[in-house]
This record gives structure tokens, sequence and C-alpha cells, in this order.
């Protein structure tokens, strides 16, 4: 009994760190809050509260596109992550972008990723209509399809029960302030889970 002890013992001793990237935009950053508000730190918070041992890095920056984040996972790449979540895509939305476009860059990044060993959640966006029906469709079904492509895990809508909600959001009507924030760590915490 003693020996299997000391064996646990010293296994959990060299038990190595999850370490989580969450590549975003301004939604991941946490626009106009704390880091600590941030989803990406809730959610470090609520699986340590699990007893996982994880480190999550805050990969969100304002303005992000599907394009730039391809290019900046190269520097996230160094902290060598297990597990990533991408959370891009919005701002190409919001833009207007040609979703093929979009599509592409997302690609690249997943493959990228996986081409490295580091298990990949897609965070889907939903669309208002300011561009019709048509391309808030193609937009949102863009991220089921990758995601089945790719064989990754799947956040639907990252803002679910979030969106749209005045008491969850800034008065830009579009970021989380912090209690919604921490509605969307939960949300994404779950997702992760089954991966550690």
């Amino acid at each position: 009994m003693k020996f299997i002890f000391f064996f646990l013992l010293s296994f959990s001793a060299f038990a190595e760190t999850t370490t989580i990237l969450m590549l975003g935009d301004s939604l991941t950053e946490g626009y106009q809050l704390t880091r600590e508000e941030a989803y990406p730190a809730l959610v470090e918070k609520k699986l340590k509260a699990k007893n996982f041992d994880v480190k999550v890095i805050n990969g969100g920056s304002a303005g992000a596109t599907s394009a730039s984040g391809l290019k900046r996972l190269d520097w996230y790449l160094k902290a060598k992550p297990k597990v990533m979540v991408l959370a891009l895509g919005a701002n190409d939305g919001l833009r207007g972008f040609k979703i093929p476009e979009t599509e592409k860059f997302l690609a690249s990044t997943i493959e990228k990723a996986q081409e490295r060993g580091i298990k990949v959640i897609l965070a889907g966006m939903q669309m208002p209509t300011n561009y019709g029906e048509a391309y808030r469709k193609e937009f949102e079904n863009l991220y089921p399809k990758l995601s089945k492509k790719y064989k990754t895990g799947l956040i639907p809508f990252i803002l679910v029960n979030v969106a749209a909600v005045p008491s969850l959001n800034l008065p830009d009507g579009i970021h989380p302030n912090a209690k919604g924030q921490d509605m969307v760590a939960e949300t994404v915490a779950k997702s992760i889970e089954p991966l550690l």
C-alpha cells in the first residue's frame, strides 16, 4: 500500500499542466473589462475548482479576424497548448467578408493546430440580418460544417443565453459585461471538460 501511495504521489508531481489557448477577438479579450473578468480567466478558475490542472491563455485581440488569428497562432504555439478554443469570425461577418474567405482562414488555423496534436473546439457565432438572411444562414452554418470536416469540438453559439440580453451586455449591446462573461465561461468550460 505504501508503494502505491508513493507511486501516485510521484505521478501527480510529474503530471503536466494542460495549457488551453483561447484564440479570439474582443469577446475573448474581455472588451472594457479586466483580464480577470474575461471568460478565459473565468474558465481557468472554474476548471481548477473541479481539480483540473490547467493554464488558460487569453489570446483575444480586439478587431481580430479569421485571417489575423491564423497569423497570431504562431506566437501562441510557443506555449505548447494542448487544447484550443477557436472563437473567431465575428468581425468577418460584421464587416460582410465573403464567407469562403473566412472558411479558408478558419480551416487553415484548425489544420495548423491539429498538425501539432492540439485538440480544437470551434466556437460558433451568429450574425444579425444586416447583409440579408441568406448571408446570415450561410455564416451560421459555417461552424458546424468545419467542425464536422475536421472532427473538432463545437460550441454552436458562444453567446448562447447572453446575446441580446441587456442585463448581460455592455451598453453597446454587443460585448458581454462581467456577468455575461461568466455565463460564456460556463458554456466554454463545459465544452473543454471532456477533453481533459
